[in-house]
């Protein structure tokens, strides 16, 4: 039997046990923290040297530095020996992708004020972004298709890729994803020394603008060390979903949204909100009855016991309030009228209306993307977007007219400041009219 905490809405401590849920470790582990700052330092004073180094004692290798770029023939060879299926659905996903970002690409702008002054907006993309793919246990071509194909809508001069090769093997899917992404270079390279190889270059990878992509722990803690000298997408913590259910629809549907989200690894979350306790025991008979089929059986238990929880609520109302307080990185509205619904909710990364559109569908093709907030960071960021990749310049014009009178009210403000040659910067302008 599956041993998912529950938790229920009359309950006196029910406040207090939600906290607990939702409490993540903040805290930095310091000795993988320690072990990262090391290899970022190693590459950055050695470069290709220590690239190569950890490059082979990591990925089991014995390469260059020459060995590491994938030669750009390979890619479109990896997108041609692929099973027609795969590489059917692979473009199929690039193609719903890059539609819905090409309604999120705003232009620049500019207005007259009417007092002399023109003021605008240039929007204008990043010269060079890197993706980071993971690898190891699994392919994720997916992963290329969301973090590339954006930044390719967006205009971003060039695009790298880093993706680790054990034992120098590449996933054919992976890079078949970039020849249809549109990826410009690949290296089979991995670990936080990619980062660092991304961050501030080597003779072999060129330094980029930002870093995108998921990763391990150590991925993750070395972008947060980078961050600064370059930018990042975000610091992602694990897997997690969010399922309100009303009774509405099929149990077994719910049950395997559940599954899904908890097979990643068993740091997911997956959490149910009914409402209703009979809706709730529906669910978990059927995930009872499907759990021994699946391959990945131990890891989604593990997930479900350590981070998953069923949780009882009043009414729908109720159902918003934990979700908002939840902010949930995926959230399934798995109700009648889930618009409604949708109406009350504040906080999370991607939304999905109604039973029939699963989660499982917005990790793949549906097209908005899947690099979402979480760990309640929906709170205050969004999933990852054409805006992510391109810099939003203000620009100013005066004629000498408006520059007098701007400049006397920039005096009065500077001079209260006590910032006097801000003070007569401006007032230059308001004298010599």
């Amino acid at each position: 039997m599956i041993q998912v905490r529950e938790l229920d809405w009359r309950e006196p401590d029910f406040d207090a046990r939600l906290g607990q849920l939702l409490a993540g470790c903040d805290e930095l582990d310091a000795e993988l923290t320690l072990a990262v700052q090391s290899i970022l330092r190693e590459v950055r004073m050695r470069g290709d040297a220590a690239l190569v180094e950890y490059t082979n004692k990591f990925d089991q290798r014995n390469v260059t530095a020459a060995d590491l770029e994938v030669p750009r023939p390979r890619l479109k060879e990896a997108a041609a020996s692929l099973a027609q299926d795969l590489r059917a659905a692979l473009e199929q996903a690039a193609a719903r992708i890059r539609d819905f970002h090409l309604r999120q690409n705003a232009g620049s702008w500019a207005y007259d004020d009417g007092t002399g002054v023109r003021l605008g907006q240039r929007v204008t993309a990043l010269d060079r972004i890197g993706v980071y793919v993971p690898g190891g246990r699994a392919a994720y071509p997916s992963s290329v298709l969301m973090n590339a194909v954006p930044a390719r809508v967006a205009g971003v001069g060039e695009i790298i890729m880093t993706a680790p090769a054990p034992r120098g093997e590449l996933h054919p899917a992976v890079l078949a994803a970039a020849h249809i992404a549109g990826v410009d270079r690949v290296f089979s390279v991995g670990g936080a020394q990619a980062i660092a190889a991304m961050a501030w270059g080597t003779a072999t990878i060129p330094a980029v603008d930002k870093i995108v992509g998921p990763g391990n722990r150590y991925v993750t803690a070395a972008k947060r060390l980078v961050f600064g000298s370059v930018g990042i997408d975000m610091v992602a913590g694990p897997s997690e979903v969010v399922v309100v259910y009303d009774g509405s629809s099929d149990p077994a549907w719910v049950a395997m949204d559940l599954f899904a989200q908890a097979e990643h690894d068993e740091d997911a979350r997956a959490i149910l909100i009914c409402t209703g306790t009979e809706h709730a025991a529906r669910v978990r008979a059927e995930m009872e009855r499907l759990l021994p089929d699946l391959e990945r059986r131990d890891i989604i238990r593990a997930a479900l016991e350590r981070n998953g929880a069923s949780i009882i609520v009043a009414d729908r109302l109720a159902a918003a309030a934990a979700v908002n307080r939840i902010a949930p990185e995926h959230l399934e509205l798995a109700v009648a009228e889930p618009e409604q619904l949708l109406g009350l909710v504040r906080h999370a990364g991607a939304v999905f209306l109604g039973c029939h559109a699963a989660e499982v569908l917005g990790d793949y093709c549906a097209g908005p993307n899947h690099v979402l907030p979480t760990a309640r960071s929906a709170r205050f960021s969004s999933a990852l977007g054409v805006q992510d990749f391109q810099k939003r310049t203000s620009v100013t014009q005066c004629t000498a007219a408006a520059a007098a009178q701007l400049g006397r009210i920039a005096s009065v403000l500077a001079r209260a400041e006590g910032l006097t040659a801000h003070a007569r910067a401006a007032e230059y302008r308001a004298e010599r009219h």
